[in-house]
């Protein structure tokens, strides 16, 4: 069971947002679609909800077609639940009558006991006669999320579903929702621009660039095996540094680093993540500019050459500002691209 989108493409007016994109979303895991604002992910959410008229491609649902040439059937004709970020409940309903709205074909009793089952699923057991303006923005999700669970679709789609939730409670809600959505056994397709709300919820990443499918794989694959600095970048506040690759030497402005490449010579970009770059003493060179305490870590910054470097360490730096450094990179978390 997959919701299945091939060489999908999509434009409004003369903008092309999509570009010939596959993409599988398989059921008992949680896909996300990780890019910036304006790279087309919910615009391919729309079009497998029906919000949209394909244009271009073919979208399957267990390898039956939902959307492709001559076949368009409306959003409600669609066995797809839909949650976005600003809820949509019904202000004059309560909890309880919000979750049994897309039940009404069910028996009473049926409908009141299914209701209940998604609303306890996702933490809303206590709250059902309450009405939305009475909950806060995380319960309000909740109920979002409830509606969409209870007629059990075959595949439930999220566009940003806890971008409007305070940030003390967006992770026990990513957890409640994980739990939820893999529950079902379903096809989950989530929306998102935060890289970290993607490492903690999805089964399968794919990152869309400018309507292009850059990279999909799970979370591992992608964090120790990114296939372009772009998506090295997304992952544990990367940062670009320049260097010059030359006889299996990497020479930056901070320190050298050993990197052997067939492929790669001259300029280069090296993306390395703050916990993976190591200060040592140095009597010249690149100098701290400020040592920062973050609660389970301190970060240094350190600047030369017009760069900055950042190293993130557990224990208490040892370095001051106005220190000379020199700086080692792990390898086997370091990733080095051709400069183009």
């Amino acid at each position: 069971m997959a919701l299945q989108f091939d060489q999908v493409s999509h434009r409004y007016r003369e903008d092309p947002v999509l570009h010939d994109v596959t993409l599988s979303a398989r059921a008992g895991e949680i896909t996300c679609l990780l890019g910036p604002s304006g790279s087309g992910k919910s615009t391919l959410l729309r079009l497998a909800a029906g919000l949209e008229r394909l244009q271009s491609g073919t979208i399957l649902l267990d390898d039956e077609m939902l959307a492709g040439p001559g076949h368009e059937p409306p959003p409600e004709r669609r066995p797809i639940g839909l949650v976005f970020q600003d809820h949509v409940l019904f202000p004059h309903m309560t909890v309880r009558a919000n979750v049994e709205f897309g039940l009404r074909a069910m028996p009473s009793s049926e409908r009141r006991r299914t209701a209940e089952t998604s609303m306890a699923a996702v933490g809303l057991a206590g709250l059902a006669e309450r009405y939305p303006d009475t909950l806060s923005g995380g319960q309000q999700q909740r109920v979002a999320l409830a509606r969409a669970l209870a007629p059990m679709p075959r595949a439930i789609l999220l566009d940003e579903p806890f971008a409007n939730v305070d940030a003390t409670l967006r992770r026990t809600l990513r957890e409640d929702a994980r739990r939820a959505l893999r529950t079902t056994g379903g096809i989950t397709l989530l929306v998102t621009h935060d890289p970290e709300e993607a490492l903690e919820l999805a089964d399968h990443i794919a990152i869309l660039e400018d309507g292009h499918i850059v990279q999909a794989g799970s979370p591992s694959e992608i964090w120790h095996r990114p296939a372009h600095k772009t998506v090295a970048a997304l992952f544990g506040q990367a940062q670009h540094v320049r260097g010059t690759l030359h006889d299996g030497v990497i020479a930056t402005t901070f320190g050298d680093l050993p990197w052997q490449a067939n492929h790669i010579d001259g300029p280069v970009d090296v993306v390395v993540r703050p916990n993976d770059v190591v200060l040592s003493p140095a009597s010249q060179g690149p100098r701290v500019v400020d040592v920062r305490f973050l609660g389970d870590r301190y970060t240094v910054f350190v600047e030369h050459g017009g760069e900055t470097l950042r190293a993130s360490t557990t224990d208490r730096p040892t370095f001051g500002v106005g220190d000379f450094v020199t700086a080692g990179f792990n390898q086997s978390d370091t990733f080095v691209y051709n400069r183009k």
